[in-house]
């Protein structure tokens, strides 16, 4: 029986965080979905996985030992991309616990599936679908209602499921130990719930304090002079903290990424930068962003109310008090950037100038909230995003080129420019 993790058509409510990956790398805590779900088989199933056609060259180039959109066995076991995998999802994997023919949904999300490969509906010519329709997948199946299993299902979920996940997360690591450098006037609170991996570096004056929380510390990650992390932080390999950053609680930051200034409840992916003063709250930013200098984010409305999102031309309730920035691969803001509460910023969106820029600023467009937004040309998009990378000692390979300038092609062409 082969084991498939999809996407389904659910995920394209997620953007635009989901544009240049698939959903289930996707960090939440100081995981991505596909680690959680991989850690909790431990090794005891071989996972395939589907995801959208344009994605899929890029992906396996950077995940070569995966299997990738191929149906290998006349049986399948479905698992949904969107979930957050604890031991209840793992046990239901580990013995299959479907009979055939059979699925298993929470209200309208498909969970888990077990049919033969030649069942699937939307197939072309052995091609799987970019996105699975569940609903359509439901109709020729068994469905069994469960509940109590957590996905993503809105955009604004990596945010709050955040804080529990980096609890969650954290179980499962290790500390109590110091292997890298620390410099004898650094100041360490709580040794028992602190992590300092070997070739990490603390400096003079920086200030440790897991008191109420843990702070994980990774391979060749830096910690400049007189930062203070506090309270549930976990920096990646090669990840920097600039000097005199205040790091308050619930901080994921990813791998050769840096960030300065006031950070709280954010996540920020692999080689993104926010380096620079100003304040960055109840945020996602992603892989290959830069905020410029005193950028600064509202992530609790003057009232203490609800924060709704504008998405797509209509505005959606999140539910929450508290939320930020969210931005796409690739976007930019220029120095003293501001963001209201709850603003999207679309993939390889550039914004500057004075005053708030609309809270759903579209992908490929720049400009700013005095003169509007217009289509950023794809070939200086691609041209940025190349140097960005390069600087990182990244190269842009054909693969990416190609996913970038899709992306680009169909956002654009959904636009209408005023």
């Amino acid at each position: 029986m082969q084991y498939l993790v999809f996407e389904d058509d659910k995920v394209s409510r997620i953007k635009p965080l989901v544009q240049f990956k698939p959903v289930y790398s996707l960090y939440t805590g100081f995981r991505t979905l596909d680690e959680k779900l991989e850690d909790a088989l431990a090794g005891k199933v071989r996972l395939t996985w589907h995801l959208r056609d344009y994605l899929a060259a890029c992906y396996r180039e950077q995940h070569p030992e995966r299997t990738v959109n191929l149906i290998e066995d006349e049986e399948l076991f479905l698992i949904n991309g969107r979930m957050l995998c604890d031991d209840a999802a793992a046990d239901i994997i580990l013995h299959a616990a479907l009979d055939p023919f059979c699925a298993l949904m929470q209200g309208d999300n498909l969970l888990f599936a077990r049919l033969p490969g030649c069942r699937l509906p939307g197939m072309n010519d052995g091609r799987l679908p970019d996105l699975f329709d569940t609903s359509l997948l439901a109709e020729t199946l068994r469905v069994e209602q469960a509940e109590g299993f957590r996905l993503l299902e809105h955009l604004w979920d990596v945010i709050a499921l955040h804080p529990e996940e980096m609890l969650r997360d954290a179980a499962a690591v290790e500390t109590g130990f110091i292997e890298g450098d620390v410099h004898p006037s650094a100041v360490i609170v709580n040794r028992a719930s602190i992590a300092i991996a070997p070739g990490a570096v603390v400096k003079a004056g920086a200030v440790l304090d897991a008191e109420d929380g843990f702070i994980i510390i990774g391979e060749g990650a830096v910690v400049e002079p007189q930062a203070v992390l506090m309270n549930n932080v976990f920096l990646s390999p090669w990840s920097r903290v600039k000097a005199g950053a205040r790091v308050y609680s619930n901080v994921f930051l990813g791998m050769a990424s840096k960030i300065g200034g006031e950070v709280e409840d954010s996540l920020i992916e692999p080689f993104a930068n926010k380096q620079h003063d100003g304040f960055l709250g109840h945020s996602y930013i992603s892989s290959w962003c830069n905020l410029g200098a005193g950028t600064n984010t509202s992530d609790l409305k003057n009232n203490y109310g609800s924060i709704r999102l504008h998405m797509e031309g209509r505005d959606v309730s999140t539910g929450l008090q508290f939320l930020g920035l969210l931005m796409g691969d690739h976007a930019k803001c220029s120095i003293n950037s501001m963001f209201n509460t709850g603003t999207i910023v679309g993939a390889a969106a550039n914004v500057f100038g004075g005053g708030f820029p609309p809270k759903e600023v579209r992908p490929f467009t720049w400009g700013s909230a005095g003169g509007g937004f217009g289509p950023y040309r794809i070939d200086n998009a691609v041209e940025t995003a190349r140097k960005v990378m390069e600087r990182r000692q990244v190269t842009m390979s054909s693969a990416y080129e190609a996913m970038f300038r899709f992306v680009a092609d169909r956002e654009q062409g959904r636009q209408i420019f005023l």
